[in-house]
């Protein structure tokens, strides 16, 4: 749907009437340009403003298909932007992605946000409390888009770090070791994160390169050279997650098999003591006619104690107790 239309000149806004019309008048005059705002578009309004407009058949093609990587294109009379939106879900630790599309041209700035994602009311209003930035033209629509882009790529950074930082809490300050599924989860998100980010870091510095002089004042370049040096230090975060994630992962592995290879040590322990009695009782539990340890007797006044079995189970403990304290002494225990 049409979220918002406007006309600005000299940075001021003004009401909008029909699409074609008012940019006519806009290309006549020489004087502002049209911004227009769509949030998830049906066909059929994505084509009344085409139809106004005329824009480039393959961004269109892009801007009804989605899920575009991030680029910059510029095509004979426009440019077609695409940014990958992000938004942190703190209830599931998840990273939302979304897109902006924005189509720049003759006096005009069309704006199509899919998901929910980094709203773009804010930066509108932002910018009409700025008229001297508003009066550089469309491309101060594609700078303040990008920043208010790229500063919410800064506020999932510094939760991806919180996140990861419990995660190696987790992994070298607990007996337990963490988390497989939590690691692998994280990674996955700091690895879309990264296909977000990157893409769109790359492209913007060929578009700086080309675009310099050329619809790109000298007045304008400082403002994406800062959202490039926001970028890089992002990028920089992003690929310094996962390189760490892979090595918290090798460790909670390592941490799981030297867990695993205690608990087999102390299986072994407690088998080997447990087979002393086990072998004992095996061989006198036998019905062997003539065992004459088991009848040795002492006698005691009028009567007679025998003594043997007590003497079997003192030889069955005393091994018992020789091989758990051996164990213990290992370290098995």
């Amino acid at each position: 749907m049409i979220v918002d239309k406007a006309i600005y000149r000299n940075g001021r806004r003004q009401g909008c009437g029909d699409l074609s019309d008012e940019l006519d008048v806009l290309r006549l005059t020489q004087d502002g340009f049209l911004w227009i705002g769509l949030k998830d578009p049906t066909d059929q309004e994505f084509d009344l403003v085409n139809e106004e407009l005329h824009l480039h058949p393959l961004a269109v093609e892009d801007a009804v298909n989605g899920h575009q990587r991030a680029k910059i294109e510029k095509y004979e009379s426009s440019v077609f932007v695409v940014l990958k939106t992000l938004r942190y879900i703190e209830a599931t630790s998840d990273i939302e992605t979304g897109e902006v599309m924005l189509f720049i041209g003759d006096r005009f700035v069309v704006t199509v946000r899919h998901g929910e994602g980094n709203p773009l009311a804010g930066v509108r209003q932002r910018l009409e409390t700025e008229p001297e930035r508003l009066d550089h033209g469309p491309m101060t629509v594609l700078h303040a888009v990008m920043d208010s882009v790229v500063d919410n790529y800064l506020v999932v950074d510094r939760e991806v770090r919180q996140d990861l930082e419990q995660i190696e809490e987790q992994v070298f300050a607990s007996d337990i070791g963490g988390d497989a599924n939590t690691i692998y989860r994280l990674k996955r998100e700091v690895l879309e994160f990264r296909r977000s980010s990157q893409p769109l870091a790359d492209t913007l510095t060929q578009f700086m390169e080309r675009a310099r002089g050329r619809g790109l004042t000298e007045e304008m370049l400082p403002f994406f050279r800062d959202v490039a040096d926001h970028l890089r230090l992002v990028n920089d975060h992003v690929e310094s997650y996962d390189r760490l994630l892979t090595d918290v992962l090798s460790a909670h592995l390592a941490s799981v098999s030297v867990k695993q290879n205690e608990d087999m040590r102390r299986i072994s322990a407690w088998v080997a003591i447990a087979a002393v009695p086990t072998m004992i009782a095996g061989i006198y539990g036998m019905n062997f006619e003539h065992m004459p340890e088991l009848t040795a007797s002492v006698r005691l006044g009028d009567g007679e104690f025998q003594y043997g079995y007590f003497l079997v189970l003192a030889v069955m403990a005393t091994a018992c107790v020789g091989l758990y304290r051996a164990f213990k002494r290992s370290g098995w225990l």
